[in-house]
C-alpha cells in the first residue's frame, strides 16, 4: 500500500487526517514543519502539505523538492486560500489544491486520484475479468463494463484484497466514505452488491466473482 507523509502543525487536525486516511490502509508518516517535511519526502509516494508551517513553509517546501527533482504528488491543504496562493502553489509544483476547512471524503477522493494518476497502469486479474486501475476500467474478456463510479469502486475494494471477507461497516467507510457509527443504512451495500452481480452475470447462490458470507458480509472469489 502507498505510503503518505501528512505536514500538518495542527495535532486536532493532523490526527484527523490520518486517521481518515488510516482506514484507507494507507501508511503514514506524519511531519509538523517543513525541513522535517524535505528530509522525509523521498520515502513517500505522496505529500498532504500545510502551508502555513513553522520555519521553512509550504511553498518552500514545494519549491525545495521540485528543484532537487522528487516528483511525488504534492496535496497542499492549506487555510490560505486566495487565487495568488494557489496559483503560486500549482506553479511552484504542487499537483493539486484543498481549501480548509476541508471535507474529509474530499481529501480522501483527491488522494486516491493523484496516486492513480502517478503510478503506470496496473490492472488486477480475476477469472475473466481484467480491472485497470489508471484507467479506471472493467473488462470481461473482451467486453467494457458500464460500472457506475461507486459500483467502481465496491468491485475495487474486494479486488485489491481477493479472499478477504468486507464487513458491511466496512465497505461503508471505504466505498461510501461513511465515518464509524454513521447512521447511514447497511442495506446500501445489499443493493449495491445485487446492482454490481448483476453486471457481472453474477448470482448469490453460485457466485462466479462475490460471495456472500453468511453473517460477516461479502469477499471477492476467483471463477472456477
Amino acid at each position: 500500500m502507498e505510503r503518505l507523509l501528512v505536514v500538518e502543525d495542527d495535532p486536532q487536525l493532523a490526527h484527523l487526517m490520518t486517521s481518515a486516511l488510516g482506514r484507507e490502509g494507507y501508511t503514514l508518516w506524519l511531519a509538523d514543519n517543513g525541513l522535517d517535511a524535505v528530509q522525509m519526502a523521498p520515502q513517500a509516494d505522496l505529500m498532504l502539505l500545510d502551508l502555513g508551517l513553522p520555519g521553512l513553509g509550504g511553498l518552500e517546501v514545494i519549491r525545495e523538492l521540485r528543484e532537487a527533482g522528487w516528483n511525488l504528488p504534492i496535496l497542499v491543504i492549506s487555510a490560505q486560500g486566495t487565487e495568488e496562493i494557489r496559483v503560486r502553489a500549482l506553479e511552484l509544483g504542487a499537483d493539486d489544491y484543498l481549501t480548509k476547512p476541508m471535507s474529509v471524503r474530499e481529501m480522501v477522493a483527491r488522494v486516491r486520484a493523484l496516486l492513480r494518476r502517478s503510478r503506470p497502469e496496473q490492472e488486477i486479474q480475476v477469472g475473466d475479468l481484467r480491472i485497470l486501475l489508471k484507467r479506471r476500467q472493467v473488462y470481461q474478456g473482451e467486453r467494457l463494463l458500464d460500472l457506475s463510479p461507486t459500483e467502481l469502486e465496491l468491485l475495487l475494494s474486494l479486488a485489491l484484497h481477493p479472499g478477504e471477507v468486507w464487513s458491511r461497516e466496512r465497505l461503508l467507510q471505504r466505498v461510501w466514505g461513511a465515518e464509524r457509527g454513521s447512521s447511514v443504512d447497511e442495506r446500501v451495500v445489499d443493493s449495491y452488491v445485487a446492482l454490481l452481480r448483476r453486471k457481472l452475470g453474477d448470482g448469490p447462490k453460485t457466485p462466479r466473482y462475490i460471495a456472500t458470507v453468511f453473517g460477516q458480509g461479502y469477499r471477492l472469489v476467483s471463477p472456477q
